[in-house]
């Protein structure tokens, strides 16, 4: 069972020409970036990313300087989608911590001036990297990308939000309950068949939610593909399009999920071998990077992360039956809520029954 899709790092990094939908014109943009960004000079490109972010991400260089900009899609969208003022909400106030992040400029909210709300950031020079077993790399530098990644999102959830102007930003308290109750809601929702396992884990996860809450922003989706790295160091962290005030362990276990949905994270000689470590040696290292220690309530949050992933294929499944499925391949990622929801179910009955 894998969720984990293994890409070339060229299909989807780098740049390509700006989709005809989501051209942006250089006369109305070249005003707010001389006002907004010191030395820039004219523009002289504009590329859109390959990679896919639901914020269409462009690529702008100008004389000055190479600059990154992120915009909401056009057409209607839901309220609380594709919050770009969120995004640069949140790097701008990390920016001043130990978290990398790049250099805003500004949020645009006038629509006249790339169609759709927008921020405007440095555009970071490093690499990308899709396939978890990076294979491009030396064992030695595999090994320092996996301790970086770690101490990156270890920073992240050791920041006073406080101390940065964040205390609104999500609600505190109970985000797991209202994570299960969310996905729970969205399952049903999209529901297409009668899971058993789906079943059982929504009424078992809310009533054996471990007593340790606790209050830090959480990413949301802190995988290697949205970080740039640049001799291994982490130089960004990037798409905080689901970032919130939420509960450490769960965003830390989610980010762990790889090593039990993808095959190669399974073979332990196999790891040691390409100089990654175990999922046990990877939060260890979490654990003194934190203090924090994991150990007690591990696989109720991994029941709990496999249990969202399942409900997110469920609502790609509902998508196909209601024919507004825009990926090809979305039935076959939708239909992995089935062993994805038995893995979940597997986890509490070896543990908890």
């Amino acid at each position: 069972m894998s969720i984990v899709e293994h890409h070339n790092d060229e299909m989807f990094s780098g740049t390509k020409e700006v989709a005809e939908n989501l051209k942006i014109e250089v006369s109305k943009l070249q005003p707010w970036i001389d006002e907004h960004v010191p030395d820039a000079g004219a523009i002289k490109l504009i590329e859109q990313f390959k990679g896919g972010q639901s914020n269409p991400t462009y690529k702008i260089t100008t004389e000055g300087r190479s600059l990154v900009l992120r915009r909401k899609p056009p057409g209607k969208l839901l309220r609380s989608a594709h919050a770009v003022d969120r995004e640069y909400r949140v790097i701008t106030a990390l920016y001043e911590t130990d978290v990398p992040v790049p250099k805003t400029y500004g949020l645009c909210e006038d629509e006249d001036v790339a169609g759709t709300a927008f921020f405007v950031m440095d555009f970071l020079d490093g690499d990308i990297f899709w396939n978890h077993s990076l294979p491009s790399l030396k064992k030695e530098d595999r090994i320092k990308i996996f301790q970086n990644k770690n101490k990156t999102l270890a920073a992240l959830h050791n920041v006073d939000y406080k101390k940065i102007d964040l205390e609104s930003y999500g609600k505190h308290g109970n985000y797991v309950s209202r994570q299960i109750e969310t996905w729970s809601r969205q399952y049903r929702a999209s529901e297409t068949d009668n899971i058993e396992a789906m079943n059982n884990l929504i009424e078992w996860l809310p009533q054996n939610i471990p007593d340790d809450d606790e209050t830090s922003i959480v990413h949301g989706d802190f995988r290697l593909d949205n970080m740039v790295y640049k001799n291994n160091d982490v130089i960004g962290v990037l798409d905080w399009e689901l970032s919130t005030l939420g509960h450490p362990i769960a965003d830390f276990s989610y980010h762990c999920l790889t090593w039990r949905t993808d095959a190669i994270f399974y073979d332990y000689p196999k790891l040691k071998e390409l100089g990654i470590p175990n999922e046990m040696e990877y939060r260890n290292m979490y654990s003194e990077n934190t203090g924090k220690d994991l150990s007690a309530n591990w696989e109720y949050y991994m029941a709990f992360n496999i249990f969202k992933v399942a409900a997110i294929c469920q609502g790609i499944l509902g998508r196909v039956r209601d024919g507004t499925a825009a990926n090809k391949h979305a039935e076959d990622r939708g239909m992995k809520v089935y062993p994805l929801s038995e893995a979940a179910w597997d986890i509490v009955e070896k543990n908890f029954r």
